[in-house]
């Protein structure tokens, strides 16, 4: 049996956090898990939309990211620390909708301000430096984690030796924004709603069908064909119901349970919002300043973040190499079938050991 790698669970508080808007906000708190050897090279691992800073997580309880993170695997927590805060804005801990606003002593909820991809990282470069990590040996992510490391590249360049962005490019597609209206939309216009006030516990139809409406974003036809092949499920409609229906319900109401509605509003405006080159004279520019080594990763069939678009918009940075996976997973490759990309990542971070 593995030996169990050292991990620590927290929060950091960071003080007061001047964001991209203009607004403040006090008393700001990161939920962090660092995991591996503590004396080693720091890692920072930035998760994506419905994620937490449970990354590796435990033997019990694995993390999201157990299958690259852990003892002698692709990300090797022998060699490494592993650490991941819930990003600003989420509900695992940091500070988020859910949060208390202490001028009026209640819960933010939707008023919580509008946070900026740029805003997680310059919150994250704070707790770090609270925590007493003065160097990063890399900064890795997929989707909105994608973006807070390319973000991370360009606002730190002298940071981390090494950058490595899964599915994301600099700025959301219309297309992937198109999608997460749907989600907005649906949300909102739940009877539950009650303009983001809704009482605690309550689980949302809305969310459901926002988690509905992502997933079919995230994988491929093929795979959904493949997988559920039209097999009838019991059903008390009037009309058929179908495996993959009860599989989307599924995932629709485990996924409400357990994520905060205003939580999701906030991390989708940061996604819609995000630009690398906003202020830095376009994207290309902006990817200029990375100084790190860059490694990005398309992935087959990903229709939010084209891995053309990947592969073109790396290739404005000093050194960079682009990896294509093959995969029907689509988006969501970069959760799943570790052995066809999970190597790249270990031969890349060995060689900067």
């Amino acid at each position: 049996m593995a030996p169990a790698p050292e991990r620590l669970t927290g929060k950091v508080n960071i003080g007061s956090l001047k964001l991209d808007s203009g607004e403040q906000l006090h008393d700001v708190e990161l939920a962090y898990e660092a995991a591996g050897n503590m004396k080693g090279p720091a890692i920072l691992v930035c998760h994506a939309l419905t994620g937490s800073h449970h990354a590796a997580g435990t033997e019990a309880e694995p993390g999201w990211w157990s299958g690259l993170i852990g003892y002698g695997k692709y990300v090797d927590t022998s060699l490494f620390c592993v650490v991941t805060f819930n990003v600003l804005g989420g509900c695992s801990g940091s500070t988020g909708p859910m949060s208390v606003d202490r001028k009026t002593g209640k819960r933010y909820r939707s008023r919580f301000p509008f946070i900026s991809v740029r805003d997680m990282v310059r919150a994250q470069k704070k707790a770090l430096d609270i925590l007493g990590i003065t160097e990063l040996h890399a900064v890795i992510g997929g989707s909105l984690g994608g973006m807070q490391a390319f973000e991370w590249g360009v606002e730190y360049p002298a940071f981390m030796k090494q950058l490595f962005i899964f599915a994301a490019t600099p700025a959301l597609s219309d297309y992937g924004i198109a999608f997460n209206r749907i989600s907005i939309e649906a949300i909102k216009n739940d009877p539950g709603w009650n303009s983001g006030d809704y009482e605690d516990g309550t689980v949302l139809k809305g969310l459901e069908i926002a988690r509905m409406t992502g997933l079919v974003t995230y994988r491929t036809p093929v795979l959904f064909d493949g997988r559920f092949q039209r097999e009838e499920a019991a059903h008390e409609s009037a009309g058929p119901y179908y495996q993959v229906e009860s599989y989307m319900n599924y995932q629709g109401i485990k996924l409400a349970k357990r994520f905060d509605a205003n939580s999701y509003l906030t991390l989708l405006y940061a996604m819609n919002g995000h630009d690398a080159g906003r202020g830095r004279g376009g994207w290309e520019e902006a990817a200029k300043l990375i100084r790190a080594d860059l490694y990005a990763f398309g992935f087959e069939g990903d229709i939010l973040y084209d891995p053309e678009t990947i592969k073109d918009s790396v290739q404005a940075v000093p050194n960079s190499t682009y990896v294509h996976v093959n995969t029907h997973f689509g988006h969501d490759g970069f959760l799943t079938q570790f052995e066809k990309w999970g190597l790249h990542v270990e031969a890349a971070l060995n060689d900067h050991r």
